[in-house]
């Protein structure tokens, strides 16, 4: 006789992924789920839009109409509520507003925003009204947002040239929507160092640089396994630290898979003997 588990006594940390499907499996809910698995977590998703694209670059996308982003978002707050909650690309503000309008309907918790506006190729993946809408309604939900360079200079406006920088305009966003920012540091040539601000200060995780080409999916694997943590019971620091060593462990592990920006190798602790 094969006896199970009872649901109070069977427990597993559940995230949610918001975001949009990656038919290459490197980004995307496709890591989102992958790293949620690899770190022991339940993952549940729901698709924001449908891609097609791979190491190359992005091809196409479709995107997904707002009342059925409403009606997936229902299904899961509705049964399995999640612990915390990732959130990747959104292609239009509509997408945004009805998913910050569940949010607050549910009570969603530990929400980590990863606020992707151009993929890893360099294909622009959300509109500028997607990101206004991503300001006024989203941000001031999250815990924490997660922008690389990039993103922080479009939504502070400006340039980052220095770490100073960087930790000046980390602080300045934390303060403006309330929340932790992860400005993550990894465009810089010799160093992979992030600068993490909240409730007015910031502190530097430090990293050594992993020269490999192969990064598509780096900040989806990142957000979700903040969450994944965050979802395990984590503190904020802990959480990001975590992540970003799992993160570190995904690159190193040097996975080689088709023509252009290659995958991650998420499931590289399941591998190691």
């Amino acid at each position: 006789m094969i006896h199970t588990e009872s649901k109070d006594n069977a427990k597993m940390p559940t995230v949610l992924t918001v975001a949009g499907s990656d038919c290459s499996g490197g980004a995307g809910i496709q890591a989102d789920l992958k790293t949620m698995t690899a770190l022991g977590c339940y993952g549940m998703s729901v698709i924001t839009a449908l891609t097609a694209q791979n190491t190359l670059g992005v091809q196409g996308r479709l995107n997904i109409f707002e009342d059925f982003i409403g009606l997936q978002l229902d299904s899961v707050f509705q049964d399995i509520f999640p612990d915390a909650v990732k959130c990747g690309m959104f292609s239009t503000p509509e997408a945004v507003r009805i998913t910050a309008q569940k949010f607050a309907k549910y009570g969603a918790k530990n929400i980590v925003v990863d606020p992707v506006m151009v993929s890893t190729s360099g294909s622009t993946l959300t509109c500028s009204a997607a990101v206004r809408e991503m300001k006024s309604s989203l941000f001031p939900l999250a815990t924490i947002i997660t922008p690389n360079m990039k993103e922080a200079e479009a939504l502070s406006g400006k340039e980052i040239r220095t770490p100073e920088d960087m930790e000046q305009i980390a602080i300045a966003l934390s303060r403006e929507y309330g929340c932790a920012v992860l400005l993550k540091g990894g465009h810089f040539e010799n160093a992979s160092n992030d600068c993490l601000a909240t409730k007015g200060t910031a502190i530097w995780l430090k990293h050594a640089k992993i020269y490999n080409p192969n990064t598509h999916g780096t900040g989806c694997t990142l957000s979700s396994a903040i969450a994944s943590y965050l979802a395990m019971g984590e503190d904020l620091v802990t959480s990001v630290i975590k992540a970003k060593e799992y993160l570190t462990g995904a690159i190193a592990a040097n996975l080689n898979l088709g023509h252009g920006r290659g995958p991650l190798n998420h499931a590289y602790k399941l591998h190691r003997s």
